[in-house]
């Protein structure tokens, strides 16, 4: 090692800053190269995640550019071009055009029925989008509330710029996020049983966590309708509510869906979890795991000579009161 004072080194009184100090210089003076060649790999690594971001953005515009293309040649047919459109809203990542889509999906729903009733077309198109957004990703908590807020968030801006319409355009929002939440562990469910080696592990790595998930799919539900709430108007408040209310004795077919998933999930995969568990007992032989075990002890060492420095001077504090 380089740049090393002995002298300091080998003092008993040296103090904690000097300790830090020389510790310091050290290690920067010894992990220069490192530094340097990891300083390149992170700029590498963010040109890359632009370039990755970028080529994202072209391939989603391409491929709309592209459906776009089909349509115009299939004409005015409207059988098949409904058909299409369904493929392409398979087809398109619709995380990232999520607010706008419901927005346009439910402003068209009120222009082509007046003042006819919307809630069972709004409801349809609203499963459909919350099942395709949420379907090809992970079904963890966080992934699904944010899809769920987004969608009933552009619900709420269309509510409140038609008053006189927003109990119903909520309602059948809120039905369509049920519908489509419940379809997706229902896909979810049966994709279990036919899953590949590759994505078993990555399912084991997060285990637990959708395990955890999906016994309280209805509470995930409900929170995500009384934050939005909590954000609005009060008259839209107030709707959301009560809505949420009677929907609370509706949300029984997303309980059983949730429970019978993850009873399948623990009935097929709970032996790839437990030979992960072994699989992690091993790596605790590794280098790094035991440099961690080391430290833990080390740590506790610290602790206890903290906790005996702090007894002795307690305790010499009283001796000289007495």
């Amino acid at each position: 090692m380089k740049n090393i004072d002995q002298e300091k080194l080998h003092n008993e009184d040296i103090t904690l800053e000097e300790m830090r100090e020389i510790t310091t210089s050290i290690i920067k003076e010894n992990t220069k190269l490192l530094r340097t060649e990891l300083e390149e790999l992170l700029k590498q690594k963010e040109l890359i995640d632009r370039s990755i971001e970028k080529k994202s953005e072209e391939l989603q515009d391409k491929k709309c550019e592209l459906f776009n293309k089909i349509e115009q040649e299939i004409g005015s047919n409207e059988t098949i071009i409904a058909k299409l459109h369904q493929v392409k809203l398979q087809s398109i990542d619709l995380y990232d055009m999520l607010s706008e889509m419901v927005e346009s999906a439910i402003i068209t729903a009120l222009e082509k029925d007046g003042d006819g009733d919307i809630t069972e077309a709004t409801t349809e198109v609203i499963k459909e989008i919350t099942f395709e957004s949420i379907k090809e990703g992970s079904l963890n908590t966080i992934r699904v509330r944010k899809i769920l807020s987004t969608i009933l968030q552009s619900a709420i801006d269309i509510s409140e710029a038609t008053p006189n319409r927003a109990e119903e355009i909520l309602k059948a929002t809120l039905k369509g996020m049920r519908a489509g939440l419940i379809r997706s562990i229902n896909r979810f469910k049966k994709r279990l049983a036919f899953m590949p080696v590759e994505a078993k592990h990555i399912l084991i790595e997060d285990y637990d966590t959708i395990i955890e998930d999906l016994n309280q799919t209805d509470m995930l539900f409900a929170q995500v309708v009384i934050n939005q709430a909590s954000q609005s108007p009060q008259s839209i408040r107030k709707i959301l509510i009560d809505i949420n209310k009677d929907m609370r004795y509706d949300l029984e077919e997303l309980v059983n869906i949730s429970k019978e998933t993850a009873e399948i999930m623990k009935d097929r995969f709970s032996n790839f979890a437990k030979t992960a568990v072994k699989k992690a007992d091993t790596a605790l032989k590794s280098q790094k795991a035991k440099e961690a075990k080391r430290m833990g002890v080390e740590a506790w060492g610290v602790a206890k000579i903290a906790l005996g420095s702090a007894i002795k001077t307690a305790k010499d504090a009283m001796d000289k009161k007495n």
